[in-house]
């Protein structure tokens, strides 16, 4: 398998799941990212809160942790199109990927070199893909203060 292609292996399950807070709907997506420096290598999941399983992941990659959120948005976007399903609900615990989600335009501050390159094609892509479909999935802010981690936390911080 090539080291960017997405991954779903059908046994992965995240262990820290159960139980959601009630005021957390389960029919739902939750993406995060991580990344190891900033920029660095950059990898972003996604987890179904109803099951557990890994939906997709994507990485690594050289880039950032605020791209990586939000590429999985627009990753998990795509997907739930692609499938034809209206109904679920996208958490994520970074404010300015969902801000950049919803201006349709990743405003990173990362340099463009040849290094980076291949990611600002990936980029480019995810911002397309954001100005030719409605947004019409609910992307909701994850309050990790009082929910704690995001159920697709990579569990990787100091």
């Amino acid at each position: 398998m090539k080291n960017n292609e997405p991954v779903n292996p059908p046994d992965w399950r995240h262990d820290t799941l159960l139980p959601l807070p009630p005021e957390v709907r389960a029919n739902a997506w939750a993406v995060d990212a991580a990344c190891s420096g900033n920029p660095g290598p950059m990898e972003y999941q996604c987890i179904d809160l109803a099951t557990g399983a890994r939906v997709f992941h994507f990485g690594p990659i050289h880039g950032t942790n605020n791209i990586g959120e939000f590429l999985a948005i627009v990753h998990a976007l795509a997907l739930l199109d692609k499938q034809g399903i209206k109904d679920k609900t996208i958490y994520s615990d970074s404010y300015n990927a969902i801000l950049w989600v919803h201006k349709r335009k990743c405003k990173t501050k990362l340099e463009r070199n040849a290094q980076t390159e291949p990611l600002f094609q990936i980029i480019l892509r995810a911002e397309r893909w954001l100005n030719t479909h409605p947004l019409d999935i609910p992307i909701i802010k994850w309050e990790t203060k009082k929910w704690g981690e995001i159920p697709a936390d990579f569990g990787n911080k100091k």
